[in-house]
């Protein structure tokens, strides 16, 4: 009786804090955590996250008996990581990068119980813990290298059965008719889904930590390889039906009675490695003894290191709550009318083809012309960059979603050196049926030129901490040619390198405040 009654002081405590530090730090970073919801409501990929945080509960529970057993001794070390969570959130607030505020909440999670219950806790905890960034909505960046992947395995197996193919990127077309590798065809949901899948199914099924992580790494590798060989059957199904076949609503519903035919085969095959005894079986449940409970009695700190949780937790919210604008001014861009030898076109138009960027503070575009020589500019200009209208954002795109008109048939980063200045630019080969384009765009700000995304926000992160403005620009230009004539294309290369010296600085100067 005497020892029943230690155990529940033994738990009260340090449960206590822990349930107030984490109702806490959902109420300070309520915001971060609503942007996940928003995703997981409007979005079919990352639906998963609403089950994530109940199914890392019922882990956590499922162990009730095994973890009283474990010592519980509240552990100061976690403050450090504590602050960097805070520190990176802080710095991910103040460049909008939304995917990194939602892993550093995230991961104050498991640091709140190693600080609160101890690492011994947390590694009686590990997986159920780490399950939790299953609900970050992350990983939209691989779409587009798993469509390259799935276009060219496609291709290939396609050529193997020996039907002749004409290939262009992300598009290809058979005597039948012609296909295109879209963003729903790159697998990444299946991916997603699988990894999710597949790491619970290692936890619950395998105790060895080798064959849990070769599980995951066959739930990662085999949807990749699955989602060729769904592309190659949908199409090879529409090819020999005459197109009647695998080409409206039916193609999606190919797609995923296949996935659910290899995530059967997968558990399936995994299920003979399988451990005899399960985890729990391998783990003592007797209750904890004398000795234990008063290890953790002699501590006497949980109150001091509650206390630095709190400020620690609330400095970031706070410095961004009252965070002002570095720079209220808003520059009004005025394109020259004439740069050197090229003039302002005022009547008729290079194309139909724009950019598309949201959020922007001005946007303008023109077109210039020298001799028989046209060029198109667009820019899209920035001004004190906030959530939703940010230099750096994934809807920003040079042609529209689900465009079929316009054909994007390359990308490639290059190097130009222009005026003994280099500029990183992206390189992109633009396509209709009537028209093809060479464009080149890249990013200014605070003086630096580049394409690296990655780059760029660690600028911004920097001219945030040292009070510079935040200010940047989109600059786009474009010049027409003739497909299929051997070294037009190099010709209008050459045509817009010979406009950006002649415009850059006349434009790029107003960008500075």
């Amino acid at each position: 009786m005497i020892e029943h009654s230690a155990q529940i002081n033994f738990l009260k405590r340090p449960l206590a804090v822990l349930t107030s530090l984490v109702l806490l730090q959902s109420a300070l970073f309520y915001s971060t955590y609503w942007s996940m919801i928003e995703i997981w409501w409007r979005s079919e990929t990352f639906a998963h996250g609403f089950f994530i945080f109940p199914i890392s509960g019922y882990l956590i529970w499922r162990r009730r008996r095994s973890l009283n057993t474990v010592d519980m001794q509240n552990d100061w070390r976690a403050l450090i990581f504590l602050a960097g969570l805070s520190f990176l959130w802080l710095i991910a607030f103040a460049v909008d990068v939304v995917v990194v505020k939602q892993f550093a909440v995230v991961m104050m999670l498991p640091v709140l119980v190693w600080l609160c219950l101890g690492l011994r806790m947390v590694a009686a905890l590990t997986f159920p813990l780490l399950f939790l960034l299953f609900a970050v909505p992350f990983g939209e960046f691989l779409v587009y290298p798993l469509m390259k992947f799935t276009a060219t395995f496609t291709v290939h197996a396609i050529r193997m059965v020996g039907i002749p193919v004409f290939w262009e990127g992300m598009y290809f077309s058979l005597p039948s008719g012609s296909w295109s590798v879209v963003e729903a065809c790159s697998g990444f949901r299946y991916i997603l889904a699988s990894l999710t899948l597949g790491a619970l199914y290692a936890y619950l099924s395998y105790h060895n930590v080798w064959r849990r992580a070769a599980f995951m790494l066959l739930a990662l590798v085999v949807p990749i390889i699955a989602n060729g060989l769904r592309a190659f059957m949908i199409v090879m199904i529409g090819h020999f039906s005459g197109m009647e076949l695998a080409v409206g609503v039916d193609h999606l519903i190919y797609g995923w009675v296949w996935f659910g035919i290899v995530m059967f085969a997968m558990f399936w095959v995994g299920s003979f490695w399988q451990d005899k005894k399960s985890e729990l079986e391998n783990i003592n449940s007797a209750s904890p003894t004398i000795s234990e409970i008063e290890v953790f009695g002699k501590s006497r700190a949980v109150g001091w290191v509650a206390s630095c949780a709190i400020i620690i937790l609330a400095l970031p919210v706070w410095l961004a709550l009252t965070q002002s604008s570095i720079n209220n001014q808003i520059v009004t861009l005025q394109l020259p009318s004439d740069v050197a030898t090229w003039q302002f076109v005022e009547q008729g138009e290079l194309t139909k083809w724009a950019p598309v960027y949201q959020g922007a503070t001005q946007e303008l575009q023109a077109i210039y012309r020298s001799d028989n020589e046209r060029v198109g500019l667009h820019v899209a200009y920035f001004g004190n960059q906030k959530q939703g209208a940010e230099l750096v954002n994934r809807g920003h795109r040079l042609r529209r979603a689900k465009e079929k008109y316009w054909k994007e048939s390359y990308r490639l980063t290059r190097t130009e050196t222009i005026s003994d200045t280099e500029i990183g630019l992206l390189e992109v080969q633009i396509k209709s049926p009537e028209q093809s384009l060479l464009v080149w765009q890249w990013k200014y700000f605070i003086g630096v030129r580049t394409s690296n995304d990655f780059y760029l926000k660690a600028l911004e992160a920097w001219a945030t901490l040292t009070g510079k403005p935040r200010h940047g620009a989109a600059i786009i230009v474009y010049a027409e040619y003739q497909d299929g004539i051997k070294g037009d294309r190099e010709r209008a290369a050459k045509q817009l390198k010979a406009f950006v010296t002649e415009m850059m600085t006349g434009l790029e100067h107003q960008f500075e405040i």
